[in-house]
This record gives C-alpha cells, structure tokens and sequence, in this order.
C-alpha cells in the first residue's frame, strides 16, 4: 500500500506542469508552421502571465471565504479542463484565423491560455490537497512535479524536433529568360512522430494524473497512511517546511552542519534574497525564453531543439541537485546567480546579433549556444531552489513574499521583451540556410 501510495502521488505531481513544459520543448517543430514564427515564444510567455489569474483567483476565494473552497473540485475542474485542452491542440493546433489584417494563431494561443491556467492554478490547489498527506508523501509529488519536466524533454528528443537541412532549389530569373537563380533553402525533415501525437501523449500525462488523483481519493483510511519513507533523509528535510514553516528555524546548528546560516537574516540580506527571486525569475521565465528563437535558430533547428529539450531536462535534475546537495550560503547564491546570468548574457547577445551571431554555421557555434542555454538553466534553477528554501524555513509570510517576487519577477521579464519583439522590432529573424553573413 505504501509503494502505491508513493506512485500515486507522483503519477499526481506530473500533472502540475507537463503540458506548459511539453509546449516549450515542441517550439522547435511548431514556430515552423505557425504565422508568428521566432515572434511565438515572446506571446506564450505574456499568455503564462496571464494565466495566473487562476492561482490569483482561488488565492482571493481562499482570503473572502475561508475553508468554503472545495479544493478536490477544483482540482477536478483544472485536470479536466487541461485534458480537454491537450486534446483540443491535438485537431486546431495549426488553425489560424485573420486578426488585423495578418494571420494569428488563435486557437493554438487560447488553448495555450487554458493550459497555462491549468498548470498555474496547480501551484495552489494540488500543494494543499497533497498536505492532508504524511509529508513524505509530499516529498514524492515533488519528485512526479519534476517528471513533468524532465519526461516532455525527454520525448522532444526522441521525436527529433525539426530537424532540417539545406538543399539547392532553383528560382526563374523572368518570363523571357532561360537562366535559373540556385538558392539554398531549407528544408525541414519530418520528425520521428508528428506534433498531433505528441500532444496526444500530453493529453495521456494529464490523464494519468486525474486518475492518480481518483485513486488518491479513494484510499481507504489516507490520512492515516503509513509514514515509511522510500527515499533518502535530504530530500524530505528540503520540502518538510512547506507542511510547517516553522519547523526548522530553531534547528540552527542543524543548518551550520548543513553549510547554510541560521533562518535570522538582516534586512539588507532580506532586500538581497528577494532581488535574487526577482532576477531569476525575471530572466528564466521572462527574458530569455521569449528570445531562444533568435538566439538558437541561426545555428538551425537541431541547436534549437537540444537547447530546448536539453534545458527542460536540466531544471529538474537542478532541483534534484539542489535537495541532495544544499548549499545555503548567501555567497555562493550570489556567484552562481552572477555565472548563470552571465550564459543568459551571452543567449541574448546572440540573440541580438540574429540572424548572425558568433561562430554561425560552426559546429562549435552550435555546441556553445546549447551548452549556454543548458547551464543558464541549470545554475538558475539551483538559485531558486535554495533561495525557496531559505525563506521557506523562515516564515510563512515570507515565503508567500517570495511567490509574490518571482510572478512579478516573471510579468516584468515578459512585458519587457514583449514590445522590444513584436513592436520595435529589435530581433531579426532569418533563414539559417538562405542568409548570407559577413565573413
């Protein structure tokens, strides 16, 4: 019963972001066919914005009536809503409809809506539900949440996302002329299964959650399960203070064993965290996703897609790094901020220098872009965690104040790039094959 227990709860976490993760790591294939093109990460970052008025909603239902929100219900209502979703992308993904005179993905930017409020609400409405649980059990759903992202990239790369290649095609110079123009142009191989099968295989994921959360409600005697624990002690030690916050702020030489400091920061260290939260979330949910096509693409689809699919693999084997291996020290927070900044630095130059940026049409080129953009990820996701954790085991107030500094965090990064995209036009996008670069 306890195995099952732990599998259910993780089949339960996947759910929570798998379909926002599975539309990221398909950008590759999808900017090919839709009329936005390299424009399309820049309006999906806005539209996950929007979305938080979900969690925003239930978060005021929550203030004005205590204790009257069915939370099964409306977990209930979100799984159902993102499967309808997941299946309605399956047969309208690619319909545009003419908006301003241009051609716009309509149906494909609703659904995304729909799915993104999905996986916002479930911020706050699956934690509370999973904290009815022994909390190791919220230590496994914790486990499945990361899955969620680590599993959509692992598919991406089997699917082999867009691949393309150059080839020579040939164009008439006139109506009275025998002479033909040779251009390289690209052409886009098919992937090893379509996008309509891959979001069908994210329409299965929500599935398997709503059917964990089925089976987690039917469990005879739940709130007295068995507290056996099924992975190691640092990992439980990391989540035990989103059940109780207050639980680990008298356990200061605990935390010096750790390598971290005590819980009481000085108001200058308070100021220092919260910019940390802001500026992560800023740059990894805001700034630099909205730029990876113009930054990856000159390099072509292969580089785009691994950069994609590689770093949504790597922010959950951060999180995992993080819980095994905490390291609480402000310092190192701060120069592992500044080193994973610094890739971000170079993802946006490049992307600056679109259609073409350093070392173009260079294996290494290549291999640079999708190395900055896994460890950009990888060391930023690290910095999330931690500083997640420390204001976690300081209060609960502040670790609401943290949720509160990464979304703003997270609307400024997108609402800035936003406008420099599709307004002033600051990026330039370009056929890798067809664009010729000074040498």
């Amino acid at each position: 019963m306890v195995v099952l227990v732990h599998l259910l709860a993780c089949a339960f976490g996947l759910g929570s972001w798998v379909a926002v993760n599975g539309l990221w790591v398909e950008l590759p294939l999808i900017v090919n066919s839709l009329p936005e093109g390299w424009e399309l990460p820049s309006y999906l970052t806005v539209i996950i914005q929007l979305a938080n008025l979900g969690p925003l909603l239930v978060t005021v239902m929550h203030k004005l009536s205590p204790g009257r929100l069915n939370e099964r219900a409306v977990i209930y209502s979100v799984l159902s809503i993102g499967i309808l979703s997941c299946v309605l992308l399956i047969f309208f993904w690619n319909e545009t409809t003419m908006v301003a005179g241009a051609p716009h993905s309509t149906a494909f930017f609703i659904l995304t809506f729909f799915l993104s409020l999905v996986d916002c609400t479930s911020s706050v409405s699956f934690l509370p539900f999973m904290m009815q649980l022994p909390k190791i059990y919220v230590t496994t759903y914790f486990i499945g949440e990361g899955l969620s992202g680590l599993i959509p990239g692992v598919v991406a790369l089997a699917q082999g996302v867009g691949i393309a290649k150059c080839v020579n095609s040939s164009q008439a110079l006139g109506n009275h002329s025998d002479q033909d123009l040779w251009l390289l142009q690209t052409e886009y191989l098919p992937p090893n299964f379509s996008t309509e099968v891959f979001f069908c295989f994210l329409a299965a994921m929500m599935c398997i959650s709503l059917a964990a959360f089925i089976a987690l409600n039917k469990l005879p005697g739940r709130f007295e399960l068995s507290t056996e624990k099924l992975v190691p002690d640092p990992v439980p030690s990391i989540s035990s203070g989103l059940e109780n916050p207050e639980a680990q702020v008298d356990r200061g030489n605990e935390k010096s064993q750790e390598g971290g400091p005590s819980s009481k920061h000085s108001i200058y260290q308070l100021a220092y965290i919260y910019f940390l939260v802001l500026w992560v979330n800023a740059a990894t949910n805001g700034l630099l996703p909205s730029v990876q096509t113009y930054s990856c693409m000159p390099y072509g689809n292969l580089a785009y897609h691994l950069s994609a699919a590689l770093a949504s693999v790597a922010n959950p084997v951060a999180c995992t790094i993080a819980m095994f291996f905490p390291n609480r020290s402000l310092t190192f927070l701060g120069v592992l901020t500044a080193l994973g900044s610094g890739f971000g630095s170079y993802n946006m130059a490049m992307a600056a220098m679109s259609p073409c940026p350093l070392l173009r049409g260079s294996a290494a080129g290549e291999a640079i872009i999708v190395l900055s953009w896994l460890l950009f990820t990888g060391t930023l996701s690290y910095v999330k965690v931690m500083v997640g954790v420390i204001l976690r085991d300081r209060s609960h107030s502040a670790l609401v104040w943290c949720g509160a500094a990464a979304q703003m965090g997270s609307l400024l990064g997108s609402v800035t790039m936003f406008p420099l995209i599709n307004l002033q036009r600051l990026f330039s996008s370009g056929d890798s094959c067809s664009v010729q670069c000074p040498s």
